[in-house]
């Protein structure tokens, strides 16, 4: 299917509206080659999440980076339910159709991670490559839980109430999001004032900051108990845990100074991947890795988005 006229903002990054899954989706785009990678933000971010990697991998192929539903211009369904992985990745998927591609690669930052996985795991011939940036797969975190990890996390059930974290957050002209981009960064200065008042703009948008804070509230839970893998489905199919394994090459990058996740939080990401798996850990890097560590990520996307990997 043929996208909509795109909106132009500069003369590397085009703006535009998509008809996937049943929601109008806003994206951001970089260049126009056969070979479609769709970049996915996470918490509390949007497009503008991956302003430094649009540009940098559009020479080389179309890159499309969308507000995922409930941010900035996309639309923001009202129900929780409507924020669960599963329809997000079918969120995806509608992307994939909407221009017009029988795959595409799929990198995914926090919760846009969480997508990224859920997405190769429901349709991996849908799928070309993988790169997740921070989060492991669901089972990894599982696995690896531990006290002070759960501790780290504590954010994740506060978001749970209903109200009190929309008025913690928007509290003051939205405050919180100054700590968040100023101080729960590891290498300093990765956000200008532009930056964050684009995030806080956003974030501000009506239904934006519920829309966000459900991705929480409709999925944590399922995160925590697993999925159950239906007694019926060959073995060889089944990840340890009970989760599909991921069959597509795969890259993971991790900072190792994130505010939110351990490091021993993500060991044996590997042993879940049954394909071309490559990790890249950065020492000196928080958890906006792709913000704060720009050549790096930029260096290996390009690397791996451009390798032959063989089946």
């Amino acid at each position: 299917m043929l996208h909509s006229p795109v909106i132009t903002s500069s003369t590397d990054i085009r703006h535009g509206f998509a008809q996937a899954n049943g929601i109008r989706l806003h994206y951001a785009e970089s260049g126009s080659g056969d070979d479609l990678v769709i970049l996915l933000h996470g918490f509390p971010e949007f497009w503008y999440s991956w302003r430094h990697q649009l540009p940098a991998l559009g020479p080389r192929f179309h890159v499309v980076a969308p507000d995922m539903r409930g941010y900035n211009l996309s639309e923001k369904p009202s129900r929780v339910e409507d924020y669960s992985t599963d329809v997000l990745a079918d969120d995806v998927i509608g992307l994939i159709d909407y221009f017009g591609a029988t795959k595409a690669a799929i990198v995914g930052h926090d919760w846009g991670a969480g997508v990224a996985w859920a997405v190769v795991q429901k349709y991996p011939e849908r799928i070309s490559k993988l790169a997740v940036l921070q989060v492991p797969p669901a089972a990894v975190w599982r696995a690896n839980l531990t006290l002070a990890q759960f501790f780290r996390s504590w954010y994740m059930f506060f978001f749970q109430l209903p109200g009190v974290p929309e008025w913690a957050i928007r509290r003051n002209s939205f405050a919180s999001l100054d700590r968040t981009f100023r101080e729960q960064v590891f290498r300093a200065g990765s956000f200008t004032d532009v930056d964050v008042e684009a995030y806080k703009e956003a974030l501000g948008q009506p239904g934006a900051l519920t829309g966000a804070i459900n991705y929480y509230r409709a999925n944590v839970f399922r995160m925590m108990r697993g999925s159950k893998t239906a007694k019926t489905e060959p073995s060889s199919t089944r990840e340890i845990g009970g989760d599909r394994r991921i069959r597509v090459p795969t890259l993971f990058i991790f900072g190792e100074q994130d505010f939110a996740i351990l490091p021993q939080t993500v060991r044996g990401v590997a042993d879940y991947i049954d394909a071309p798996y490559t990790e890249l850990r950065i020492p000196d890097c928080g958890h906006w890795v792709q913000n704060e560590a720009v050549e790096e990520v930029n260096k290996a996307l390009m690397s791996f988005l451009s390798a032959t990997h063989l089946p």
